[in-house]
């Protein structure tokens, strides 16, 4: 009786360990990539999945986007500038079957790789560009990376610079440069305000010469400005004219 139990109960462990063994249970985001004696024989899931245990072996891929931080990377610009650069990238496998055979490690791979694409992109640019046109920068290096690793069943959706360090000395230097881009845009501003008072100016004192009235109007709004102005001194300005018609009265 004892005996028949006993192999009631290994049978029954057997049974588990088999079917522990065979079943397994993907989620939606993953995929299975099923090797039969060593040989790829497909790629399944989601879902439940049923293996022929010590005869067929199943990798686990996660579809979903991965987030990956690039280390920063000295780079020399076009310009001879020395700058440390990092980015973060944006990818996903969309062929499980290329991404677990056509590469041992597609996760370490692919950061190389952006490394590697980082520097060579950021080299052929000036400091300025690296500064200025990140959004160029970024679909740059997207391209280059996506056409890289699609070998590899990997599809880059996108990819971001983060930070552009510069040294201190550096720093001072763009300080100085927009210091002295801001001074000339002043002084550019400036003249241009006095080209348009002169020609504001020369147009008014046509119209005045045109009419003779118009300057003795003129003169009148001259006195009625000074009045209003609390001044112990008060200059009136006559007109050279009427100095030269009283000085010939005074000599008859």
């Amino acid at each position: 009786m004892s005996i028949g139990y006993v192999a009631y109960l290994v049978l029954a462990l057997v049974v588990v360990m088999f079917l522990s063994a065979a079943i397994r249970i993907l989620r939606e985001y993953q995929r299975g990539v099923v090797f039969t004696l060593g040989r790829f024989t497909g790629v399944k899931g989601p879902g439940l999945i049923i293996l022929v245990p010590f005869v067929q072996q199943m990798v686990k891929v996660d579809l979903r986007v991965v987030v990956q931080d690039v280390p920063p990377q000295d780079v020399i610009s076009r310009d001879n500038v020395s700058v440390k650069v990092n980015a973060v990238l944006y990818f996903r496998i969309v062929d499980a079957e290329r991404a677990i055979i056509q590469v041992e490690d597609f996760m370490a791979a692919t950061n190389q790789l952006a490394q590697t694409t980082l520097r060579s992109v950021l080299g052929k640019h000036e400091l300025d560009e690296m500064l200025a046109e990140r959004d160029k920068l970024n679909s740059d290096i997207q391209e280059i990376l996506d056409q890289r690793t699609d070998a590899w069943g990997i599809k880059v959706s996108n990819v971001e610079i983060k930070h552009v360090d510069l040294n201190e000395s550096m720093i001072r230097a763009i300080a100085k440069q927009a210091e002295a881009e801001r001074l000339r845009r002043a002084k550019v501003i400036n003249a241009d305000g006095e080209q348009q008072a002169a020609a504001k100016l020369v147009e008014a004192g046509r119209m005045l010469a045109a009419e003779p009235q118009a300057m003795q109007l003129r003169y009148f709004e001259a006195l009625h400005d000074i009045a209003g102005e609390r001044s112990s001194t008060v200059v009136f300005p006559l007109p050279v004219d009427l100095l030269s018609q009283f000085m010939k009265g005074q000599g008859k």
